[in-house]
């Protein structure tokens, strides 16, 4: 019974299911009476990210030779996602070296070919290819999904290239990366995402004068990689207990790219990798773009105007910068601008007014801001405007403590009160 359990919760992909199941005792190894493979290749095959991990941690081995000669290793490479090669990367050790040479080959093989011919190769199919957008279940990148013959692949294996090579220690050339980014000219594209992420973490000299002149490009897309690599670079790998190597030199790179940069997709990218050096220069600029023609750069000025711990209250021209963007006609302007008031650390009546009047925005989490703003500015009309949030999940909320903000109002105006009795 656990076995025909576990394949249920594989197929459903119930990830917690799985884990139960196999401390329990079940077998990772244990084959789909269906597919005849692996319950690990059935969970490449759905791309669902949690359920391979669930299978690895309890010893599903991505390198077992199945009776076609497959492993459930090449068939995620076959596949295009990324993820799912990633997920079974966890532990490069465990590749021999003859085993990377042949799964390197086969990437490349797919990435130069591309998927509908190498799919028509494997098919013998001559009809139409079906192609559709996919998104990976975070609904963080994207992929075409590449169906002939009754065959199907995403068509990321230019990145699973790239995260190969990472993993196995070869280091690609900047401008081989790059080229793959651009061949798909989609920066939401998961090749591109892969490209600036396997970047940023080799967070050298070399990658950051490669992203600085990458930014000097006539071609836009250049230039948005380059702004987009810049921002992590300053950001520093996520897991560093130290401060980015880079950390005080992208004002002088950004500043005056800023200034100059007239696309609006790039110049919103080069600006929000400003704002991780906040200064008086950075929010001159940012005020500067308040009337600006495109939602997109409007959006970005609130991020560039210091608010933070440093400070207990911005420069007064900010302030009302902030409170005219919170008017704008485009709504996700006034998104952008009721996040910053709600984060005020001071009290000023217009921010009050001007939340009391965001709570009617159709964007619920805009809601939830101004009526946690309104509560934070001690402002009574945060009560009636609680019923404007509607229904929430707070149990799948990850900002909980936004959603009691109107609760503590409450208790420091009782404690006020008793006080005052």
């Amino acid at each position: 019974m656990t076995a025909q359990e576990l394949v249920a919760a594989v197929r459903n992909g119930d990830a917690d299911g799985v884990r139960r199941l196999l401390d329990d005792g079940a077998d990772p190894d244990t084959p789909d009476p269906d597919a005849g493979a692996p319950l690990l290749c059935v969970a490449v095959a759905a791309c669902d990210e949690e359920v391979v991990h669930a299978l690895t941690d309890a010893g599903a081995d991505p390198l077992a030779v199945l009776s076609d000669g497959s492993t459930p290793m090449g068939r995620a490479v076959d596949g295009g996602s990324i993820e799912m090669v990633s997920a079974l990367l966890r532990e490069p050790v465990r590749f021999p070296p003859d085993v990377r040479r042949a799964l390197l080959e086969r990437a490349r093989r797919w990435a130069a070919a591309g998927p509908e011919a190498e799919l028509r190769r494997r098919s013998g199919d001559r009809g139409p290819a079906v192609r559709e957008p996919v998104v990976d279940r975070d609904g963080y990148r994207i992929y075409e999904r590449v169906g002939v013959g009754g065959l199907t692949a995403r068509d990321g294996h230019d990145g699973i290239l790239t995260e190969l090579e990472a993993r196995f220690g070869i280091r690609a050339p900047f401008e081989e990366l790059l080229a793959r980014a651009l061949a798909r000219r989609a920066p939401d594209h998961a090749v591109w995402s892969q490209a600036v992420h396997t970047l940023s973490v080799r967070g050298d000299e070399d990658t950051w004068a490669a992203a600085v002149e990458a930014g000097r490009s006539a071609d836009r897309l250049r230039r948005l990689f380059a702004a987009e690599l810049l921002l992590l670079l300053l950001l520093g790998p996520p897991s560093a207990r130290t401060p980015s190597p880079f950390d005080g030199r992208g004002t002088a790179v950004l500043l005056p790219w800023a200034r100059e940069e007239r696309d609006p997709e790039v110049l919103q990218a080069v600006l929000n990798a400003l704002t991780e050096e906040g200064s008086p220069q950075t929010e001159a600029l940012g005020r500067s773009y308040l009337t600006h023609p495109d939602a997109r750069v409007r959006r970005m000025v609130p991020h560039t105007l210091e608010l933070d711990e440093r400070r207990l209250l911005v420069r007064p021209e900010s302030l009302r910068t902030v409170l005219a963007l919170a008017r704008d006609h485009d709504p996700r302007v006034r998104s952008a601008a009721c996040s910053w008031l709600a984060e005020y650390r001071g009290h000023d009546p217009r921010i009050a007014d001007a939340l009391a009047v965001l709570v009617h925005e159709e964007d619920q989490l805009t809601r939830i801001h101004a009526v946690s703003g309104l509560a934070h500015q001690d402002d009574p009309r945060c009560v009636e405007a609680e019923r404007h949030i509607g229904p929430v999940d707070r149990d799948q909320w990850p900002d909980a403590w936004m959603l009691t903000a109107v609760w503590r109002y409450e208790q420091r105006a009782a404690r006020r009160a008793a006080g005052s009795g």
